[in-house]
């Protein structure tokens, strides 16, 4: 099985999974449908699923699109408030698609339908969790939950140190990193209380801003319509 982000640019990763035949899109973006269909047919694999982490706040997905053009399954956790999915997961799940297993993790905080998507090697987080120094996704969205974000990152006992955390947003040319090197350099994982998290989202989020798409994006993604006027396209 392989595993790539196929993103043509920007910071929203979209990890295609494929097997040399079938292939899966996790967090694929609207705006770059057309780069993904040219990347499956120069390596002739048929799209047979798409998978969301999470509700996104910051780009309009295209696991609904994608879905209904291809008549394949969009795969979401089973509390999502977005409409368009076609396949609801919790974790009692073990889903196979096209030969490729796949096992999912509920973790609320970020927002309240997060979850990580295991396959292999591989854990698939989204804005849950980011590799080093982005420590993890905000919290002052709707749907967010300091506490929730906090508690769930009990979930990493269930990982061994060698599985590689592919996140939902990293610089450009990031190398993806194990969970092992996370617990020495994401300084989330070295944190020993709520107190010491929520000053940590705070200061975030005073750097970050306002989401300037979530107007536009998150609408789109609850009701599973493209907008007639996509502002920053």
């Amino acid at each position: 099985m392989q595993v790539e982000d196929i993103r043509p640019n920007g910071w929203a990763c979209t990890y295609l999974v494929n097997n040399g035949e079938n292939a899966v899109l996790i967090d694929p973006v609207w705006d770059h449908i057309d780069h993904y269909e040219t990347v499956l047919e120069q390596r002739s694999l048929t799209l047979i699923a798409c998978m969301a982490t999470h509700t996104h706040a910051d780009h309009i997905t295209a696991c609904f699109s994608l879905s209904k053009k291809h008549n394949i399954p969009y795969i979401m956790w089973k509390d999502t408030p977005s409409l368009g999915v076609t396949l609801y997961v919790d974790e009692s799940t073990e889903l196979n698609v096209g030969g490729m297993d796949f096992l999912f993790h509920h973790v609320p905080g970020h927002t309240q339908d997060s979850m990580i998507i295991e396959t292999e090697n591989h854990i698939f987080t989204g804005d849950f969790f980011f590799n080093g120094e982005g420590g993890v996704g905000r919290d002052d969205l709707p749907s967010g939950r300091l506490e929730e974000h906090w508690s769930s990152l009990n979930v990493f006992t269930r990982f061994s140190d060698g599985v590689l955390v592919c996140s939902g947003h990293e610089p450009p040319g990031t190398e993806l990193q194990t969970l092992g090197w996370n617990r020495l350099h994401n300084p989330i994982l070295s944190m020993k209380s709520l107190e010491q998290f929520t000053a940590w989202q705070m200061d975030s989020v005073e750097k970050l801003g306002s989401v300037s798409k979530i107007k536009v994006a998150l609408p789109a993604n609850i009701f599973a319509e493209i907008p007639d006027e996509i502002p920053w396209l």
